[in-house]
């Protein structure tokens, strides 16, 4: 019990810090050649969510265009939830557990995530409007294993980390690829959306 206190403790008080000067220290990123520590910054911001990640990822990507921007905003998006899992999996996964079985529904919501965590993480990150801190902690309460939890937040993240990053860049050079980028990224998800039905839809057909 006194793990998770210190844990929580640590946790609240530097996402204070963040909400203190967050806006402070994204200003600075703008300015910064330092690119590790930027993604380091990235990585506290998107780990501490008190300014919303796209904003920060469309900052970095002005600051530093879409290819370098979009990797940096990556780094940080990734190595965040990598350290959100592991917090959660060793101070709080026994406890979680716990109270997830106590409803049958979820228990059973758990079961078929498991069996699919790969390809349902993976396409949960490619959805901006999915909140990363559910994925985060609902994985690290799962028994998903840790790199299928890695890798699949790793290449789900991508276009996400890339559109923040783009749309960051052409505010500041042009605003009217805007649209093309949103609209390349929206022909993606229903890409993604449809393979993920014909797959589920093969499965089925697989197992009857």
């Amino acid at each position: 019990m006194l793990k998770k206190i210190i844990l929580a403790a640590c946790y609240l008080a530097i996402g204070y810090f963040i909400y203190q000067f967050g806006e402070d220290i994204l200003a600075w990123t703008q300015d910064s050649n330092n690119v590790m520590l930027v993604a380091a910054i990235a990585t506290i911001m998107a780990l501490f969510p008190v300014i919303p990640y796209p904003l920060v990822g469309g900052v970095i990507g002005a600051a530093y265009g879409p290819l370098i921007g979009g990797l940096i905003t990556w780094i940080g998006s990734t190595a965040a939830s990598i350290l959100m899992f592991l917090f959660v999996r060793y101070g709080y996964q026994e406890w979680g557990i716990q109270i997830l079985n106590r409803y049958k529904r979820i228990g059973e919501l758990t079961g078929l995530f498991e069996r699919h965590a790969f390809l349902t993480i993976a396409f949960a990150r490619c959805i901006p409007i999915v909140p990363s801190i559910v994925v985060n902690v609902y994985s690290a309460l799962s028994r998903v294993s840790f790199w299928s939890y890695t890798i699949a937040s790793a290449l789900g993240k991508i276009p996400a980390m890339l559109l923040f990053a783009v749309v960051g860049d052409n505010l500041m050079t042009e605003p009217r690829n805007i649209l093309l980028a949103v609209g390349i990224y929206s022909l993606f998800l229903g890409a993604v959306l449809w393979i993920h039905r014909k797959w589920r839809s093969t499965k089925r057909q697989s197992s009857t």
